[in-house]
């Protein structure tokens, strides 16, 4: 196996290996070549295939992975994933989101993942990334090897051109199944892969294999600059989700721009475009400080508020007529998919209303000898304003009881001592 093509990328540490098994032709020519490795299959040499339900023939495609893996005596796991048809992200995002999240959570820890991404689709990346605008992290593309989940990613025919790969399953007589979405140009991938690389190749015959060179180039400068802007996110991190402003703008400009990336990266958003890193360098960080200015790409949104900028998928507000009765017994799902819980007590001595803020209400805290309004108590409790819009509001009647589990009223705060009991507003991320 070791000798099957000089640009072949050896796994760097040993251990049982997962094949992401698609049962395509590039995942047929991995998981082959694979299995011809005995020690591999002593450690435990597995496949996995995603059932994605997004196409007629999914099924057939599932039993195809079956016959294949028990003529070649490979355990096979057949995961089926819900894909959001209309994600911000499309169809292509959402489906890749599914597909890695069914691989993380069967990877074993210290399990290798093998994938069959080839040089190909390194100069398809590339040219994706290039045309949203990508920094020098997007333009490094896919790595041959990295930490991934609980293990690590492996894609060993990284350097290989798809021709390569063709003549291997031809010559071995390999069966694989085809996806009609490869071929339609309504996808990104698909229309760069059949209308774009093929013109390019005309003019530069080594157009993939350059490409491929030029993210490999891109990957090792992110790797030396990649403890510096460690730090420096370390520095400006007030929480996963919060960075501080103040410290990002004693920053030089190109830093911030690595270390916004990075941020938006680990907060597991998707990649932010340059007129993003743009947004926030005329917008977020000129903004006064509650202007809440904010920038909105592919789900996601930026905003600033006060001195912190903060990173996350967007959601929809409570509902300004939106209201009902919860007694405490089981947990409440809001409309925002967020959560109430009473722990500690059975239920509330009666059913209370939760409802949405409406402006004007007046809250009375602990310790304080008269009400406030509800707006300046949470400001002075720096509740920010993506907090405020999904926070649900519980009263008896006409009194205000409690803003989520963030602001608590004088009695509703002594009733949950006396019982020992706690509310819990749980956040969907």
């Amino acid at each position: 196996m070791s000798t099957f093509h000089p640009h072949w990328q050896p796994a760097r540490r040993p251990g049982p290996v997962l094949v992401g098994y698609s049962g395509g032709m590039d995942s047929s020519v991995l998981l082959h070549l694979l299995a011809q490795d005995a020690q591999l299959r002593q450690q435990g040499l597995r496949a996995v295939h995603i059932h994605h339900g997004l196409h007629p023939q999914a099924d057939a495609w599932a039993d195809h992975c079956r016959q294949v893996c028990a003529g070649w005596d490979i355990p096979l796991l057949v995961l089926s994933v819900q894909v959001e048809r209309d994600s911000p992200l499309g169809l292509e995002g959402a489906a890749r989101q599914a597909r890695h999240a069914a691989f993380a959570q069967v990877l074993a820890a210290d399990e290798i993942l093998a994938l069959a991404h080839h040089a190909d689709d390194q100069a398809e990346t590339l040219l994706l990334r290039l045309l949203r605008g990508a920094g020098v992290e997007g333009l490094a593309a896919m790595r041959p090897w990295r930490r991934y989940a609980h293990g690590w990613l492996w894609r060993p025919l990284l350097g290989l051109p798809r021709a390569c790969l063709a003549d291997y399953a031809l010559q071995h007589g390999l069966r694989w199944v085809h996806d009609p979405d490869n071929t339609n140009l309504a996808f990104d991938r698909a229309y760069l892969r059949h209308q774009v690389m093929p013109q390019l190749r005309q003019r530069w015959p080594q157009a993939a294999s350059q490409m491929a060179r030029s993210a490999a180039l891109c990957a090792e400068a992110c790797d030396l600059l990649d403890p510096d802007d460690a730090d420096a996110l370390a520095t400006a991190q007030r929480a996963p989700d919060l960075l501080h402003v103040p410290t990002l703008l004693a920053m030089p400009a190109g830093r911030r721009a690595r270390v916004l990336r990075r941020w938006i990266h680990h907060v597991g958003l998707p990649p932010l475009p340059a007129r993003g890193i743009a947004c926030c360098e005329t917008t977020l960080f000129n903004a006064s400080p509650d202007a809440r200015a904010c920038f909105d790409w592919q789900g996601a949104r930026l905003q600033r508020w006060r001195d912190l900028l903060h990173a996350g998928w967007q959601r929809p507000p409570l509902p300004p007529d939106w209201q009902t009765e919860w007694d405490g017994r089981t947990p409440l799902r809001l409309p925002t998919g967020d959560t109430l819980h009473l722990t500690g007590a059975a239920a509330f001595e009666h059913p209370l209303r939760v409802h949405a803020r409406r402006g004007g209400e007046r809250i009375w805290l602990p310790g304080r000898r008269h009400s406030h309004s509800l707006k300046h108590a949470l400001q002075e409790a720096n509740i920010p304003p993506w907090l405020r819009v999904r926070m649900p509001l519980l009263s008896d009647g006409e009194c205000l009881l409690a803003a989520g589990d963030r602001l608590l009223a004088e009695p509703l705060a002594t009733w949950l001592a006396a019982h020992g009991a706690r509310l819990n507003w749980s956040l969907l991320t």
